[in-house]
Order: structure tokens, then sequence, then C-alpha cells
């Protein structure tokens, strides 16, 4: 085979992808915005958001110089390039979905009120999200097909590589290390591995921070404007005389576009990333090193399927998406958006199938047992099969237990009748009801891979789950565009059936959301694992280690803490949502003090709650985000890498359910809030003491599923890929340790 012409035809597909999003990007551009009203508030969001983003990258930029400077000078010369560069797509991914939904979210508002057909306004909201999703996928895949291209994929023994040679060859079998810095030995590194987990945690920090920041600002202006509005003044819900209002719509955009979107390219990313890696680490095999150069192209056909199974994904998504927006649609918008999600995951397994059997049915079976394949070429199928239905699966349970349709929310909403307590106590049953089938499906997979492929497996079935990321992000980004839509037609006053319609999307919306946040969760898990097994992979690289055990006391140490870490970042980010919540709340409660702006003669002082929103969320990201970074550096420095082990263990261990827990349970909270406001009660509908009290379960669950359960997959995540690429350098500072 010859993988330089796979790698370009995926860049090919790439740039067809950008192309049909720059297609997108433009049709929403050129709709109209509507009336003035319309005109001038959607303004007034747009700057807003774009005012978050340039403060927050401002101080990313200089996180993310500092470490490309360290990781140049003591690990592996050119890894800041390619940390920089996941930065930059991770970064670049943000700004666009940003840009675009705050495009689209008044063209779905007017498209609403000039057409009143549901159909044709679903496809506006689904084309502004699918500018989100399909750069997602898109960009993240095209950083790593340059790395591939540049660097090659290889390393020791004298193994035949590929690349296009020039700037970075990597056909010899060096180890390469910094630009002399530290001259010495046991801080050698693989040059491509080092610029793979580079690249991903390039993608992970900028996801932490937004994740963090996004949560903050989003969630921190939501709960004082639900207080400000639906408890303290009996306000309805987006009225434009509440001044927090706006930042509540600026919120949407910069958690659950801005933020989600990076949060899922480094899912992505990271997938591929550890599926390369585990690729890599066969070459110290020496078992399976004789089989690849017995089998001449075998390790490059490991090396390429990742990547070939991203690729694939792209095309299938694109077409997904196209066939949504060129289809009539109907009245049921959740029915046009699954089958859009059925096209992209059924072709992406079709294309699948295809490349696994062109690319090992020609090596005997010998050589694939080698490698722990127990069905031959069909191995590494089932485990992206397995990952793929495990995606769809988990997203249908969040459904379940999120969605109004169903019988979960329905009784949280039922007991609202009977005061808060019982709200919250309802809910809660429900979110840690919902948490076992999700990890049943991702435990029941995971051993399933890892007997049928071994490691190869567990990673190639995390990326078979995000494979069609460019189709879950483009839905999952239709909910706030949808949100905000809702939000826009109540405080520009439009007509009751204008409002019907984004009522019945903004419903949708927070399904899709949710969805989505369960995909994120159940995708992390998978991802997270894959990098734990790459981190372990690399104990390979040094004769003197072991691999780590159970019985191995400072693994169980690991454990425990990584456990409490999760606890207490949980609470960091709840504590500092909180007091922004009651700053914002205080300080529009002042501005209501105007006679004349509750009468609605006067607008509020919007940007000052804007502002105030941006400080808070920017004062609060750096210490959460950098939790991730320094605990494995500290935590392994200190009592070596098997203590990292058990830190990501436990961690990971603890945060998946309480992930789902908190999505879920969120979830369930907005969703039964939504149920009694649509008058489904009898005498209970909106400013009943029902609705108030559904109104405290929601305000609750805020904090949950938009901030904590979103942000704990990222730090998951975030750690597993520090660990693997300060692998080497935190077991030198160990080994000078005097204990």
């Amino acid at each position: 085979m010859n993988p330089q012409l796979f790698l370009w035809l995926i860049v090919g597909v790439i740039a067809v992808t950008v192309l049909y999003v720059a297609i997108n990007y433009i049709r929403i551009k050129k709709m109209e915005e509507g009336t003035d009203q319309m005109v001038k508030m959607a303004g007034i969001i747009r700057d807003g958001s774009n005012v978050f983003l340039k403060k927050e990258f401002t101080t990313i930029a200089i996180v993310i110089g500092i470490l490309a400077v360290l990781f140049s000078l003591f690990i592996e010369k050119f890894s800041a390039i390619t940390f920089i560069l996941g930065a930059a797509m991770s970064s670049v991914v943000c700004i666009l979905g940003m840009k675009s939904a705050t495009y689209a979210n008044v063209r779905t508002s007017n498209k609403a009120r000039e057409s009143l057909s549901i159909g044709e306004t679903v496809k506006v909201a689904l084309t502004g999200g699918s500018i989100s999703g399909l750069s997602v996928q898109a960009l993240g895949l095209l950083g790593l097909v340059l790395i591939v291209l540049i660097s090659g994929v290889g390393g020791a023994n004298g193994l035949v590589t590929f690349s296009i040679g020039g700037l970075f060859d990597m056909a010899k079998p060096e180890y390469y290390q910094g630009f002399g810095i530290i001259k010495i030995e046991s801080l050698a590194t693989n040059a491509t591995v080092m610029r793979i987990t580079t690249y991903s945690l390039g993608c992970s920090i900028v996801a932490m921070f937004n994740r963090v920041a996004g949560g903050n600002y989003t969630k921190a202006a939501d709960i004082s404007a639900d207080i400000l509005g639906k408890i303290r003044n009996d306000l309805p819900e987006d009225d434009s005389r509440v001044p927090n209002v706006i930042a509540d719509f600026i919120g949407d955009n910069v958690n659950d576009i801005a933020g989600n979107c990076s949060d899922l390219l480094e899912s992505f990313v990271a997938t591929i990333s550890a599926s390369l890696i585990v690729a890599i680490g066969f070459i110290n095999n020496p078992v399976v090193s004789a089989i690849f150069f017995l089998n001449g192209d075998l390790f490059t056909s490991l090396a390429m399927l990742p990547i070939i199974i991203a690729g694939a994904g792209l095309i299938a998504c694109v077409i997904g998406i196209l066939f949504a927006q060129l289809k009539k649609m109907g009245n049921d918008p959740a029915k046009e958006l699954d089958l859009s999600t059925y096209i992209s995951a059924g072709l992406t397994l079709v294309l699948a199938g295809v490349a696994c059997f062109v690319m090992f049915k020609g090596y005997d079976n010998e050589a694939l047992k080698a490698l722990d394949w127990k069905i031959g070429w069909a191995s590494p199928f089932v485990c992206i099969v397995l990952g793929l239905v495990s995606g769809v699966a988990i997203g249908k349970i969040t459904e379940y237990y999120t969605s109004a349709d169903h019988k979960p929310t329905k009784t949280i909403a039922e007991y609202a009748t009977e005061g808060e307590a019982f709200v919250v106590t309802k809910g809660d049953a429900v979110g840690s009801r919902s948490c076992l089938y999700p990890i049943l499906i991702i435990g029941g997979s995971l051993i399933v891979a890892g007997l049928l492929c071994g490691t190869y497996g567990i990673a190639v079935s995390a990326l078979g789950m995000l494979s069609f990321v460019g189709n879950t992000v483009s839905i999952d980004a239709f909910g706030p565009i949808a949100d905000n839509a809702g939000g826009l037609a109540e405080s520009c006053h439009l007509p009751h059936d204008v409002r019907i319609i984004t009522d019945k999307l903004d419903s949708v919306g927070n399904t899709t959301a949710a969805i989505g946040k369960g995909f994120a969760i159940g995708s992390a898990a998978f991802a997270t694992v894959s990098l734990i097994v790459a981190y372990v992979g690399n104990y390979a690289n040094y004769a003197e280690l072991t691999v780590p055990t159970l019985d191995n006391f400072t693994v169980i140490a690991g454990m425990i803490i990584g456990g409490a870490l999760i606890e207490f970042f949980s609470a960091l980010l709840t504590d500092n949502t909180i007091a922004a919540a009651k700053e914002l709340a205080d300080v529009g409660d002042r501005q209501l003090q105007d006679p004349a702006i509750l009468a609605g003669e006067k607008d509020p002082d919007y940007n000052e709650l804007v502002g105030l929103a941006t400080k808070s969320a920017l004062k609060n990201m750096v210490i959460p985000s950098m939790i991730a970074v320094v605990v494995p550096l500290i935590g392994g420095a200190l009592f070596g890498v098997d203590f990292v082990v058990g830190i990501l263990l436990g961690a990971t261990i603890c945060a998946i359910p309480r992930a789902i827990f908190m999505g879920n349970s969120g979830g369930a909270f907005d969703n039964a809030k939504k149920y009694i406001e649509s008058e489904a009660i009898p005498g209970h509908g909106k400013g009943s003491a029902a609705h108030k009290a559904a109104v405290t379960g929601d305000t609750v669950g805020d904090t949950r599923k938009d901030v904590v359960g979103v942000a704990l997959d990222i730090f998951i995540k975030a750690m597993s890929t520090i660990a693997n690429t300060l692998f080497s350098i935190i077991h030198l500072i160990n080994s000078i340790m005097p204990w």
C-alpha cells in the first residue's frame, strides 16, 4: 500500500469538507436577520461573545507559549510546533463555531417568523450547527495528518516508516531530546510519539480552559437571570428587561458551542493519538517487531487505519448532514435529526469494514495473532462497531432519562407540585439510576474489544465512537442555536406562533444537547482508557520498569487520591459558579431598581453584566485548569510513574459515573421545568408554585450539567495526555529522589 497516497486523499476529503463549511457559512450570513430589534439584540450577543473569546484567548495564548517553550527546550525539539498546532486547531474551531452560531441564532428566529414552518426553521439551525461540527472533525484530523506526513510514523529497530521527508525525517531509528538544555539519556523520547501527544495536549489545554471558563460564564449568567426574572420579579423567561438575559444568551455560545467544539475535538484527536501510540508501541515488543519484518506493510497498516477511519467518518458526516439539508422536513425535527445521525453512522460502518478488509486481509492469521487479534482482519472492525454502537446507545439512554417525552423527567415534574425538596431528591435519584446502563455498555465494550484485539482494539473502539463526531457536534450545536433563537423571539416580542416554533426547537435542542453531553462523557471514558493503555505501554521503553499491578501500594494510594481529586475539582467549579451567579444577580437587581428599566422605557446596561461575567469566568478558569497539568507531574515526580497510573485510574473510575450523574440529573431538571411550562400538568403552569419548585431544580441542575459534568471528562483526558507527554521527565525526576 502507498500510505502517502492515502494521506493525500484524506487531505482532499478535508479540503472538500472545509469548502462545504465555507458555503454553509456564506449561506447563513446572506439570510435576513429580521426586525430592527432582532438585529440590535443579535449584535449585542455577537459583540459580547467576541469580547469574551478575545480576552479568554489572550490568557490561553500566554499559557500555551510558556508550555511550548518548555517542551521544545527540555523534551523534544519540535514538539513546541505540534503543541501550538493543536492549540491553534482547537481555537480556530471555537472561534468559527461561535461566530457561526451568533449569526445562525437570529436567522433561525427570523425564518420561523417568515415561514411559520418548523421544517424550514430546523434547516437554518442545523446549517449553523454543521459549521461547528464538520470543522471539529476536519481540522482536528488535518493537524494529525500534517504531523504524519511531515514526521512519519515509526521509530526504532530500523523499521521502514513513511513521510514526505524534509523538515522532520523520522526514517532513522533515533530517539530525540530537547535542544541540549539537559543532556541526560533517560530524558530521550520517541519523537513521533512526542509530537502526537503534544498536538493532543494543545487541544486538551484549550478545551479545559474553554469548558471551565465557558461553564462559569454561562451558568453564572443563566442562574442569576432565572433568580431575577422568575423568582424575584415574576418576569417571563428571556425578558429583555432583565440585564442578565443577554449575558445568558452569550453564555449559550461560550459554553455549549465553543466549549463543546473544543471538548469533542480533543476527544477525537486523543483517540486517534492513542491508537497511533499503541501501534508505535508494538515496535518495542520483540515478537511483534519480528512479525513486522516478515510482513512488510503490517506496521504501516496499523498506523494508517485510525487515520483512514477518521477520514471515512468525515465523508459520512458530510453526506448525512447534506441529506438533512436537502430533504423536505416535516414537523418532527427530532426524527429528521436522528435520520441524519443514522446515515452518518451507517456509512461510517460500511467504509470502516471495507478499510479493515483491504488493509489486513492479506496477512496470515499467525501474524495477526501475534497482535492478540482473535478473528483475523475483522478484529479491529468489530471493535469499531462496538464503539460506534456504544455511542449511539449511550445517547439513547441519555435521551430516555432527560427528555420530557419519557417517564423519569415527567415524574420529576409531577413531584414539583410537592415542593423543591421533592424535585431535587427525585432528580438525584434519576441521575444516579441513569449511570448504570451507560457504564455497563462502556465496560462491556472495553472487555470485548480487549479480548478480540488487545490494546489496539481498545484504542480503535474509542475511535469508532468518535468516527462520526462531525455529525454529533453539528446536531449538538443545534441545541444552543435553537435556544438562542427562542430567547430572541421572546426578548424581541415576536408573535406567539413564532414562539411556538422556537419552543419546539428549544425542547428538541435541550434533548440533543443532553445526548451530546452523554456522548461526550462516553467518548471521554473510551479515550481516557485508551490513553491509560498507551501510558502503560510506555513502560516497555524502560527496561528497569515493570508494569504496575494492584498489589503495588503506590498504585492503590494514587487511585484513592485520584478519586478524591474529582470531588475537589467538582466542588471548586461549583463554588466558583455559584459565587459568580450571586454577584451577577446582585448587580442585575440593582439595575432593576430603576423604574424606567422595569417599565421597559429604557434598556438595562447589558455591557456591565457581560463584562462582569467575563471577568469572573476568566479569573476562575486558571487554577482548576492547571490542576490537570500539575497533579500528574508533581505526583509522578515525587512518587513515581506507578503513582500516576493510580491517579489516572482512580480519577477515571470516579469521574465517569459522576459526570453521567451530573449531566443527566441536570438535563432532567431542565426539561421537567419546560414540561411544566408547556401546561402539561393542569393547573400548574408558568408562575405556579410547582413551576417555581421546578425552577429551583433547574438552577441546581444548571451547574451540574453545564459546568461540572462537562468539565470532568476533559479533566481526566487532560491528565492522561499530560501523563503520556511527560512520562520520561516524570521518570527522570523521580529516579533522583532519595526515596
